[in-house]
């Protein structure tokens, strides 16, 4: 099975967010059911939760740590692929560590007919819902996942949230929405355009970057100028020789040694920063 899930990242190591060709679509489809039957395998409880949208519902997919106190929540923001196995395996993997987890799909039930985005017929049919999406009801959306978690009774009420790509970008605007977030882990994504949202924003940020996304990083400096102006919390790392979406290209077996270390030491930073 665990060369089953390695099969997987190889995969998705092949594309970035952006991009993908049609034979790396068809192999990424044919794997996903091996990592549905990993997260099926899981010793942690796995739960799909309905929340309440104005127009109806959302799913969001919960993970529960082995643990015997209340323990700190996460949501984790998935890629602008939607909530895609690999999000959920993440959402997993971080309860393992001993957090209460929310994954929520903010593309479930926003087209007519798909209640979640494994329910779209490709990740570009669900990349295009995403775009499609309102920034106003996006926040409403991860305000409802923000009170869920938060209330949940085995959660300690601190809630910090993480994204990657299309997330991680969400993760920074989301911190600029919630004053109660405790922290904001932004994995190779940008802040707002409208550097004035960031003066409103009262936890720390923590970025992660691959030394070869320009795109991402170009807009570091500007955002480094914003945040000290007003006197927030913005700590960055770059790793070196790593690539956009290092966190699943870094867990394949065959994955270059600077995404792989980028991979493992990003882990590492996460895990001391939620600490």
């Amino acid at each position: 099975m665990r060369n089953s899930i390695l099969l997987l990242f190889a995969f998705l190591a092949l594309f970035s967010c952006k991009t993908e060709t049609k034979k790396e679509k068809d192999q990424v489809a044919e794997a996903v059911s091996e990592i549905s039957e990993e997260l099926a395998e899981s010793q942690r409880h796995h739960e799909w939760v309905d929340l309440k949208r104005e127009n109806g519902t959302f799913k969001a997919f919960v993970v529960y740590p082995e643990s015997n106190v209340s323990t700190d929540a996460v949501i984790v923001i998935h890629e602008n692929r939607g909530l895609n196995d690999w999000a959920r395996s993440f959402a997993d993997k971080l309860a393992e560590k001993g957090y209460l987890v929310i994954a929520p799909d903010l593309i479930s039930n926003t087209v007519e007919g798909i209640e979640k985005t494994t329910d779209f017929e490709n990740s570009d049919k669900a990349r295009e819902a995403i775009y499609a999406l309102d920034a106003d009801q996006v926040t409403k959306d991860l305000n409802t996942v923000f009170n869920y978690i938060k209330n949940d009774p085995s959660s300690t009420g601190k809630v910090s949230v993480a994204g990657f790509c299309w997330g991680g970008s969400q993760s920074f605007r989301y911190a600029t929405n919630n004053t109660e977030v405790q922290k904001a882990f932004v994995f190779y994504g940008t802040a707002p355009e409208d550097k004035t949202m960031l003066k409103k924003i009262t936890a720390p940020v923590y970025g992660f970057y691959g030394g070869n996304d320009n795109r991402v990083n170009a807009t570091i400096p500007a955002t480094k100028e914003a945040m000290e102006k007003f006197n927030k919390v913005y700590e960055t790392e770059i790793y070196d020789g790593a690539g956009h979406a290092f966190m699943r290209s870094g867990a394949a077996p065959d994955a270059d040694s600077a995404n792989k270390v980028a991979h493992d030491k990003a882990w590492e930073r996460l895990l001391k920063l939620l600490k």
